[in-house]
Formats: structure tokens, sequence, C-alpha cells
């Protein structure tokens, strides 16, 4: 199975190495890793020129935002199974995408995902949270549930049909994106009970109080127009991250 890994970066020259090296490194025989760029003036091209020479694609150009140049991403995959690695996170094991795409031939699903480990920035041996997933029923969408995003793989068909992130959100275009990908009431969603992806903290939703007001007004548009829950829903998610930091 041919397995595409999107990777999109601005100006992250000092993380971006760990990623590249992380999908060299792994031992599945059929990758696909696409780079967008939103045409960073760091060290990024000398980064790539480094340690990208794996790399299937490299797109470097203006963007309106993380989720237009996820969605050239997109646009450029082939793979018959379709996932997102941030330019600062790596993949847990050197057998992760050989795992994903294994479950997903197996059991015949139309997505895959597992658990995550936030760590520190300046010291990925160090995890901050742990965010373990658990099982898929569609009927826990409506109780704040939902995978890590860069945990989340699916079949390219399933890609399609959800059309790609909304960018007019800001912040929450992953979880709409999710959210459309798993309303379906006949989606086959495997979920594997592994770590699967190192994040580092820092990411844009939990950046100051404005953006995680913003998110969670991103967040209610999402559930409100997916009919999956409203403001009961959005509170039961921000709950459900508690657990994460005492695990």
């Amino acid at each position: 199975m041919k397995v595409s890994v999107i990777t999109v970066s601005y100006n992250s020259a000092l993380t971006l190495g760990d990623t590249l090296r992380s999908v060299a490194g792994q031992r599945h025989p059929d990758i696909e890793h696409i780079l967008v760029d939103g045409a960073s003036n760091d060290h990024t091209h000398e980064v790539v020129r480094e340690h990208g020479a794996h790399l299937t694609r490299f797109i470097s150009e203006p963007d309106r935002g993380i989720y237009d140049a996820m969605n050239k991403g997109i646009a450029a995959a082939t793979g018959d199974l379709i996932g997102f690695l941030n330019a600062d996170d790596v993949l847990a094991h050197r057998d992760t995408v050989t795992r994903l795409a294994a479950v997903v031939a197996a059991d015949d699903s139309d997505a895959v995902y597992g658990d995550l480990v936030y760590v520190r920035a300046d010291q990925t041996d160090k995890v901050v949270r742990l965010w373990r997933s658990g099982e898929y029923r569609r009927s826990r969408l409506r109780f704040g549930w939902m995978p890590p995003h860069p945990t989340f793989y699916v079949r390219n068909h399933v890609m399609r049909e959800a059309g790609g992130f909304d960018t007019r959100l800001r912040i929450a275009a992953d979880y709409d994106f999710i959210l459309r990908c798993l309303a379906a009431a006949d989606r086959r969603v495997t979920y594997i009970p592994d770590v699967l992806v190192r994040m580092r903290l820092g990411g844009a939703s939990n950046r100051d109080v404005g953006a995680m007001w913003r998110k969670s007004r991103e967040d209610l548009d999402a559930l409100r127009r997916s009919g999956v829950g409203g403001v009961g829903t959005l509170l039961c998610k921000n709950l459900r991250k508690l657990p994460q930091f005492l695990t």
C-alpha cells in the first residue's frame, strides 16, 4: 500500500530536519513524502538539501496559511493512504507507517489512528502529556471525542470526499476535517493502541488566550455544521484534555 505523508512548513528550519529524518528512516517500502513550504525565508532550503533526498515532491511558494498548504499537499498526493506530519513532529517508531498500512489493509478500514505524546520543544525525550485515544465509536463524537490529527490517516477516496480543509477556519480546520471524515455512519475506523507520533509543544491553538478563544469558536462552528453537537460537546472536548496531563 502506497502511503502519502504530507508535511507543511514555514520557517521551520530548526525542527524540520528531525521530521525529514523521521520519515526517511521508515521501513515501509512505498512512502510518498510531500513537503509543502510557504516560501520560508530561513534556512529551510538548506535543511531540505541536507536531509530531503527521500522527498517525492518539494513545493515552496507563498500560501494563504497552514490549511491552504495542506490542501496543496492533498492535491499532490497519490497514495492509497494519506496523512500529515507537522514540521516539528516525528514518527514514534521506524515501523509506524508499516503498521498503519498493514492495519488498514487487514481491516479494510477507511481510516486509522493511534496515540500521541506531547514532548518539550527543547527536550524531545521529555514527555509532558499523553493523548491516549481509545477505540472509535461514532457516538463518542457527540461527547467531544476525537483522534489526534497527526496520527490520523485516511483512504484517498475518503480524503477526496471530505473535500480537504476549510481555509476560512484559521485554527480548527483540522477538527472540522476529522468530523467530516468520521460523520458518515458507515465509516470503518481502526485504532492502534500505541504512540505513533511525538509532537512538540507550542502549537498555534494554545499560543495565547486569544488563540484558545478563537479555536473554541471555530470548534463550535465545526460541530454545528457537521450536526455532531454544540456547546455541550465543546465543553466535553475541552474537559477530555485534563487526564492527558495526569497520565
